[in-house]
């Protein structure tokens, strides 16, 4: 539990009403200052107006998804230490593809755990070093024909790729031109994002 004297500040992003309304309840009843944000852009919007000391966030969400707004979250605020919950991946350890600092899948953890967890990282925050720029882009199936949405590492907007193989790929972004060099490295069933994804540099299109 945070200390009483001072009340640290969690920011939820979330498009699911019900689970932004829990989170809070649960969170202000641990002592936490809590906001909701329900896509990547009121998320942007709510740091304009305060920085929090701990963000949590969906992943797939409309308008701006978690993919996104975590790349963008990095790259400004490198301190603000970020735990991801999703029904996106599976297992306990972060994601390859994802700027987070711990995962969680939904409906798959106790809230103990994630209360010991916002403790561990929220107490980090003075020594806790910067990160650099991301280096990585987020893929996931976007529908049932199999196209994917690819997030640009470079400006971070996400477009869509038609054709795609396992192994390693290569599309051009659609918004700064930049190639973007992932490598697709296991699959799931339709509408669920691929378990991890490199990208190991973006190469300036000529």
């Amino acid at each position: 539990m945070p200390p009483s004297s001072f009340r640290y500040r969690i920011l939820i992003v979330d498009d699911e009403a019900p689970l932004r309304d829990i989170g809070k309840l649960l969170l202000e009843a641990q002592g936490y200052e809590v906001l909701c944000a329900e896509d990547g852009f009121e998320g942007l919007a709510a740091l304009k107006q305060a920085l929090p000391d701990l963000i949590i966030s969906d992943l797939r969400m409309p308008n701006m998804n978690g993919f996104e707004f975590l790349s963008v979250v990095r790259r400004r605020f490198p301190i603000i230490p970020v735990i991801v919950i999703s029904g996106e991946f599976s297992g306990v350890s972060v994601p390859e593809s994802v700027l987070a600092d711990a995962f969680f899948s939904k409906g798959a953890y106790k809230i103990p755990e994630l209360f010991e967890r916002i403790c561990d990282l929220v107490h980090e925050l003075p020594s806790r070093p910067k990160t650099g720029k991301p280096n990585q882009a987020a893929v996931w199936v976007m529908n049932n024909r199999g196209t994917v949405a690819v997030t640009c590492s470079e400006c971070l907007r996400t477009f869509p790729v038609a054709e795609v193989a396992r192994g390693e790929n290569e599309a051009e972004c659609d918004f700064c031109s930049c190639m973007v060099r992932f490598e697709i490295i296991g699959e799931t069933a339709i509408g669920k994002v691929f378990p991890a994804v490199s990208v190991p540099s973006v190469d300036s299109h000529i």
